[in-house]
């Protein structure tokens, strides 16, 4: 069956290490009913089928607050599979999740993951009603080049034309931005001392790649009327510099954007421990339930 059923279903996790780090030791609680609708296409580009799954609430109350995770790996690599275990702090305040996955480098370069994660957007913003989706409280996240993701979906500007794959009427909007340690300047990633292979390859031998890297990169677009983003971030990050995080938060609070940055001493590109978890997710919360994502009506957090 395509679509599947999780009713008053209550789940505790152990210390486990999901692949993305992120959710490593929380335990976990989900009781409200949802219905889960595995691989749907959203997008077909360059003859590959984009997917994603949707865990969406089935009891009264909503339209209910959503979440639209992205993956990491580079731009490169990973998988939406790879991302399950992140969802279920989500899935446990009683949010919808959307679990995208996009077309990485060896199948469409640089800027083909943003105009994905675009159109996931905007599928999610067209399918509200079916799904129950709020869409006056759609938060965006994701950890690495999943956090890049996130950022460019809930930044990026119509008239950046990134949205050209999948026309539309519908105004993407984001209520606000969870980031893990995502790049916020690629160009910074294609040379010199934050040279990073995966960069170089995602924008391959293009000759204008320094162009294409500012144009993919959510620095651009900080402005003011922007979302609000939290940032996690390790300050010992060998794979995406902290400075990447550090010249977000000061960049958002110069444009006069809510900005918060969570920085995990000695920290590295996730991997974080029990505490560090338990410390980022409350401070997680306390920055969407400021902006007014988290109510009693949508979270199962009494």
């Amino acid at each position: 069956m395509r679509m599947k059923m999780l009713c008053a279903v209550v789940m505790v996790l152990t210390p486990l290490a999901p692949i993305d780090g992120i959710s490593q030791g929380l335990s976990t609680s989900i009781t409200a009913p949802y219905r889960v609708v595995p691989n749907i296409t959203y997008l077909t580009a360059n003859g590959f089928d984009a997917k994603l799954d949707v865990y969406a609430r089935t009891d009264p109350g909503g339209p209910f607050p959503t979440l639209i995770w992205i993956h990491g790996g580079g731009w490169v690599g990973g998988n939406k599979e790879s991302a399950t275990f992140s969802l279920l702090p989500y899935l446990e305040m009683g949010w919808n999740v959307v679990n995208v996955e996009y077309r990485l480098g060896r199948v469409s370069l640089a800027p083909a993951a943003v105009e994905d994660c675009l159109c996931a957007l905007r599928w999610v913003i067209h399918n509200a009603k079916e799904y129950g989706f709020d869409t006056n409280k759609i938060v965006t996240s994701g950890g690495s080049a999943g956090g890049h993701l996130a950022l460019t979906t809930a930044l990026a500007q119509a008239s950046a034309g990134l949205d050209r794959q999948c026309p539309g009427t519908e105004e993407l909007k984001v209520a606000a931005v969870v980031n893990w340690y995502g790049i916020t300047d690629v160009a910074d990633l294609l040379d010199g001392p934050n040279v990073r292979n995966y960069a170089v390859q995602w924008m391959g031998s293009m000759p204008n790649r320094v162009d294409v890297a500012k144009r993919v990169s959510p620095l651009t677009y900080v402005r003011a009327g922007a979302p609000p983003v939290i940032t996690i971030h390790g300050d010992a990050d060998p794979t995406v510099p902290y400075s990447h995080a550090t010249r977000l938060q000061e960049t958002l609070r110069k444009a006069g954007v809510g900005e918060q940055l969570v920085t995990i001493p000695g920290g590295k590109h996730g991997g974080f421990s029990r505490a560090e978890n338990e410390r980022a997710y409350r401070e997680i919360r306390a920055f969407l339930a400021k902006y007014g994502l988290i109510t009693k009506q949508s979270s199962n957090q009494q």
